[in-house]
């Protein structure tokens, strides 16, 4: 168990007065106090978290998003957790500006406002305008992004007693233990202190706005990494609406259907043609470029965290949206199998009911009519009685999903998540399948195995020659290794043979090669057996 130093017990105090105070204790397998607080415990624990501070207001907000582990009513009570709190002076602020950089900050600005223009848990946001680099150059609008002073140390000291605060629930109370309160606040501390380097912030803006440089959906401010520290992000200044104001943009005539498709195509491309996702996008982090009303697009700030997923996820999670909105239950089973997202030995029939049963109701209704919040609580529901193991790199993907959906909700009820969605994910399937794909992963992979080939093979004489015995493990490795080779050749052959026919289908269809008497019956059925070869070189 953690061990408390002297200094954190005034704060460890502060804590259980809180719990007393707000009549927590039944969170922790006990009997209702005597004094009972009417107000319900959904209600009890955001007043508590918002009167603890910064750190246990960002956890109740990590929390809200988790529907796996809490109940709706806690979850949607947490959603209302407001990350604002004062700002601290300007004077240590500006301190620390000119201690990071290393010049006075009048060396470096032109304007400097000392008014934060936003104040949050971590970090607090001033104006500013760059010195001019030329005659004509009037300095460029940029906000200065700088840490609170002490907050890693404050965030340190907090996690480690939500740490024992977490040892003591699973040691005595049995709902606690169900709920994982160890893993939730490793989880929670992993994302809060990579929020503190700035630089890591810098970096994830960056990569964001290169993958979509010129898109008329959304753009991301450019990042000024000569004037960016661990603790403090100098970044472009950007002019929008935020989405929170939808009465002003309701009055500018702004076409909220074009907001909402563009959310659902912008959130589906980053996880699956970037595989980079903004994982924080609540609507104090979106504005609206409403230049033109009948084309808006998004404008995104604060990058502190993204979400990636790994090739197997991204394949097993397209397949199983997929499978999905084609109502093909069985196939989801199947893949959760496959992944082992569910024990081997969990019947199929029976999780293909169970889901079905989830899902058959939410299909062909607009979004105002279902919630897929509750879409997800009720799969959770249910894939917890098959000991669904909860996979914690899609945890950041489905609080992000919940947050688009959300704002969908906001912006045209009437959107159809299933149908914006369903074509960009055929798309990506398709593209990872298709001829164009193999042939990158050909040229990626062959050069490699053909320089490891003739030295794996030399290794393997020289050990059989040399009398070397081969265990059971050593066996089936090279079992396992030819069998390998034998597929990887069949698939090449396929490839081959697949664009050899296609492209002598392609070149009879042009050049007229062929006699007349054939028509295009040759070029057709040749450029057909191609394809029909790519798709099983595809599918083994």
């Amino acid at each position: 168990m953690s061990s408390i130093s002297p200094s954190r017990i005034p704060r460890l105090w502060t804590i259980l007065r809180v719990v007393q105070r707000y009549r927590l204790q039944e969170f922790f397998g006990n009997k209702p106090p005597r004094h009972h607080d009417p107000r319900p415990r959904g209600e009890r624990l955001r007043l508590a978290l918002e009167e603890l501070g910064p750190v246990f207001i960002k956890l109740g907000q990590a929390l809200s998003t988790r529907p796996d582990v809490l109940p709706p009513d806690l979850a949607l009570e947490l959603s209302k957790l407001q990350d604002r709190v004062p700002p601290f002076p300007s004077e240590q602020a500006i301190a620390q500006i000119e201690e990071a950089l290393g010049k006075p900050i009048g060396d470096i600005f032109l304007e400097f406002d000392p008014v934060p223009l936003a104040s949050a848990s971590v970090a607090q946001v001033h104006t500013a305008r760059l010195k001019p680099t030329s005659p004509n150059d009037p300095g460029f609008e940029v906000v200065v992004k700088v840490l609170r002073p002490g907050i890693e140390k404050t965030i340190h000291d907090d996690v480690q007693l939500m740490y024992l605060c977490a040892e003591l629930a699973e040691k005595f109370s049995a709902a606690a233990r169900r709920v994982r309160p160890r893993a939730i606040v490793q989880e929670y501390e992993r994302i809060v202190f990579d929020e503190l380097d700035l630089m890591r912030e810098g970096g994830n803006a960056a990569q964001l706005r290169r993958n979509w440089l010129g898109s008329p959906l959304i753009y991301h401010p450019a990042v000024f990494f000569d004037y960016t520290r661990p603790n403090v992000l100098v970044m472009e200044r950007i002019h929008g609406i935020s989405i929170r104001e939808l009465d002003r943009l309701r009055r500018l005539g702004v076409d909220f259907k074009v907001l909402g498709e563009r959310g659902v195509e912008i959130f589906f491309k980053q996880t699956f043609r970037d595989n980079f996702f903004h994982a924080d996008m609540h609507p104090g982090n979106i504005f609206v470029d409403a230049t033109n009303v009948k084309d808006p697009s998004y404008i995104a700030v604060d990058f502190g965290i993204v979400g990636q997923l790994s090739a197997m996820d991204q394949r097993y999670l397209a397949e199983n949206l997929l499978a999905f909105f084609n109502r093909d239950y069985k196939r989801v089973a199947e893949l959760h199998l496959e992944s082992e997202w569910v024990p081997g030995d969990t019947r199929l029939e029976d999780f293909e009911a169970a889901i079905r049963t989830v899902c058959e109701p939410i299909f062909q209704k607009p979004l105002s009519e279902i919630s897929f919040g509750f879409f997800l609580l009720r799969l959770f529901q249910v894939a917890r009685r098959f000991n669904y193991q909860v996979q914690p790199q899609l945890v950041l993907l489905q609080k992000t999903l919940l947050n688009i959906e959300g704002l969908g909700r906001q912006l045209y009820p009437e959107l159809d998540l299933w149908k914006t969605a369903k074509p960009i994910l055929e798309e990506w399937m398709r593209n990872r399948i298709g001829p164009a794909r193999w042939l990158s992963q050909a040229r990626r992979d062959i050069p490699a195995l053909a320089e490891s080939l003739p030295v794996l093979v030399q290794q393997v004489v020289r050990g059989l020659e040399r009398g070397d015995g081969l265990d059971a493990g050593s066996r089936r490795s090279i079992d396992a290794l030819r069998k390998e080779l034998r597929e990887q050749q069949q698939r090449q052959r396929r490839n081959l043979i697949g664009a050899a026919l296609f492209v002598g289908g392609m070149l009879m269809w042009c050049t007229h090669i062929i006699e007349p008497q054939f028509g295009p019956v040759l070029p057709v059925l040749s450029l057909l057996a191609g394809v029909v070869v790519w798709w099983r070189a595809g599918r083994s």
